[in-house]
């Protein structure tokens, strides 16, 4: 999401620095016209050393996105620890705005309806993503009370372009009659742009210590999967039963302690798509002005980026 959010700023004409990680593929951030600049998470000296003195916002997007239990040491290092260093480089650089991306997870499993007055059940979740996410908030909320001008954005499943690793996944399995079966939940979903133009919007928004969910187009995983499988010309694979999913996550993870290879179906990440869940995004819509876009619209923008892209 973060070249959607560059992207965005150049076409506004505003100078982005954007931090990297030692050896990341960084070309599309050189077309955008990025400035770029060397730092790790867990390097404060250099990520306050990168930005700009009383830089006018950073946006804070850099997160572990695993869901694999052996993955949680690393998960702590960069969704808290990483979180926490560039909150200090934002108050020691004077930042005079701080937009922190974070996730509808940080809220917790379980919920029916996600509302920015949820409470939430993240700090208790043995899910190390869900945990660490809530954990990074509290960062952000510390930064606050020292002085920092943030807001916390929390967005549901994005789908748009620059996407290969995440939603577009799902596209390849497909189209390699590699996805076994189709989950049974559902879930709430967001198109890139709008979630990187409230990004923007947030800036300019001087309400300090708000929340802000994206989300409200839902659908059930099968009816993402008959989408997808319409744009390929594929058929998507039967519904899968929630107990198999849950079973085979669990061996998965047993396996994997042996393999040390994180697998894709994990506990965690099979109790998601196993879950029904909606965020309600009003206060979003009221105060950012945050769009629905139509699942299909959001999945065909996908599709004909990855196909322009010659990825499909």
């Amino acid at each position: 999401m973060g070249l959607n959010l560059v992207a965005l700023l150049r076409e506004q004409g505003v100078r982005v620095v954007a931090v990297h990680r030692k050896g990341s593929d960084t070309r599309r951030l050189v077309e955008l016209g990025a400035e770029l600049v060397q730092s790790e998470l867990d390097d404060g000296g250099a990520l306050a050393a990168a930005m700009p003195d009383e830089v006018d916002a950073v946006f804070h997007m850099a997160g572990d996105l695993s869901w694999w239990k052996l993955h949680e040491k690393e998960q702590e290092r960069v969704n808290v620890g990483g979180t926490r260093n560039v909150v200090q480089a934002a108050l020691t650089r004077r930042a005079k705005r701080f937009i922190h991306t974070s996730s509808v997870a940080a809220y917790g499993l379980g919920h029916a309806v996600v509302t920015e007055r949820t409470p939430s059940t993240a700090a208790r979740s043995p899910i190390g993503y869900v945990r660490t996410k809530w954990l990074g908030e509290r960062e952000v909320d510390q930064g606050i009370a020292r002085g920092l001008s943030a807001v916390i954005l929390n967005p549901a499943n994005i789908m748009g372009a620059y996407d290969t690793r995440s939603w577009a996944r799902l596209f390849f399995l497909l189209r390699d009659r590699k996805l076994p079966g189709v989950p049974p939940g559902s879930a709430s979903y967001c198109h890139a742009r709008e979630v990187v133009k409230s990004l923007v919007e947030a800036v300019t928004r001087r309400r300090t210590g708000e929340r802000y969910l994206l989300g409200g187009t839902d659908a059930t995983y099968a009816e993402v999967a008959v989408i997808m499988g319409e744009l390929l010309g594929v058929e998507p694979p039967r519904p899968v039963p929630a107990l198999v999913l849950k079973t085979l996550g669990q061996i998965n993870e047993w396996v994997s302690h042996v393999t040390r290879k994180e697998p894709d179906v994990t506990r965690g990440n099979a109790e998601l798509v196993c879950s029904r869940w909606s965020v309600d995004p009003s206060k979003a819509e009221k105060e950012l002005g945050f769009r629905r876009v139509p699942l299909r619209q959001m999945i065909e923008d996908s599709f004909q980026w990855l196909k322009r892209e010659k990825l499909l």
